[in-house]
């Protein structure tokens, strides 16, 4: 018997086969994981709007886009449910080009031309002036918010719009009523619809119920093409960067402490307050008319009027 040594059996799988196969896997655990995210936010978006009469039949609601994650998931979502939604509503989408420099032009009309929306770039150069009036180091956010609601307004004004849509969530409605505690020395917050001064406008906020790490996961899975707010930089030393470190804090520490701290916002008792102007504690009834304005100071900041269009 020959004492050669026969050769191993080659093996039979192939590596590329099992890439594919671990590609594949991946592929759809991310398509289970988006489709669990859309369902999460369609139906927190829903009861949002149910709950607080945002939308209504007839509407035309303006979502104002930044190229921001929050406001490509709110219009997202938002075409989503207008074609299973109870009642009519039209959507048009609005960006608001400040002519910062190097900011993308193509981006948001390339994206929604491909949805088939009916949209509007306005294009005025606040950015020139947020810098010829702000000093240098300092906060931009603003003047820069104020000049773009009220550009927004009269935009919506002479279209039509019944409805602003913004893309704030739940984070930033927190994030605010501790920015006016610390800050500003107010009990208050963004509401989920605000209506202008003037009554000209309304602005709804559909996400209100949403969290902002669900928005941001579900941004990047769905690949929409992000465009960084370059005006300010990072400014990661601003007052809203603070609170918004340490919500995310105690979210790490302590997880389900900020829904309990939302659904406070929700829960609110007047009379274990302590605004007069809120509740007649003479008489202990609560007092209606006018909004409460306690003991604030005039010129202390608003920061829920500041970041009303902080798209």
């Amino acid at each position: 018997m020959s004492d050669a040594i026969m050769p191993e059996t080659a093996s039979t799988t192939d590596p590329s086969e099992s890439q594919t196969e671990l590609r594949g896997e991946a592929d759809r655990k991310q398509k289970l994981e988006l489709n669990k995210l859309q369902k999460r936010l369609r139906r927190e978006v829903g009861q949002a709007i149910a709950d607080f009469s945002m939308i209504e039949a007839g509407d035309k609601v303006m979502c104002c886009l930044s190229g921001g994650k929050d406001s490509y998931a709110m219009l997202d979502i938002l075409l989503n449910l207008q074609k299973s939604a109870p009642v009519s509503f039209e959507l048009i989408a609005v960006n608001l080009d400040q002519k910062q420099p190097g900011f993308p032009e193509e981006v948001l009309p390339d994206y929604l031309a491909k949805l088939g929306i009916e949209y509007h770039i306005i294009e005025k150069d606040t950015y020139s002036i947020v810098k010829e009036k702000v000093p240098e180091g300092k906060t931009t956010c603003g003047l820069c918010s104020r000049l773009r609601r009220g550009i927004l307004y009269n935009f919506a004004e002479e279209h039509g719009v019944t409805k602003i849509a913004l893309g704030h969530h739940r984070d930033d409605m927190l994030e605010t009523l501790f920015l006016n505690m610390f800050y500003g020395g107010k009990l208050k917050s963004m509401p989920p619809v605000l209506h202008s001064d003037d009554g000209r406008n309304t602005v709804i906020r559909p996400l209100a119920y949403a969290r902002e790490k669900d928005i941001a996961r579900y941004a990047a899975l769905r690949e929409f093409p992000i465009i960084p707010c370059n005006l300010c930089g990072s400014q990661e030393n601003l007052q809203r960067q603070v609170i918004k470190d340490m919500l995310q804090g105690w979210d790490r520490q302590h997880p389900g402490r900020l829904e309990t701290m939302f659904r406070a916002l929700c829960n609110v008792e007047p009379s274990h307050l302590a605004d007069t102007e809120l509740f007649d504690f003479r008489n202990g009834e609560r007092r209606t008319g006018s909004a409460a304005v306690g003991n604030v100071e005039p010129e202390a900041p608003d920061f829920g009027r500041l970041d009303v269009l902080n798209i």
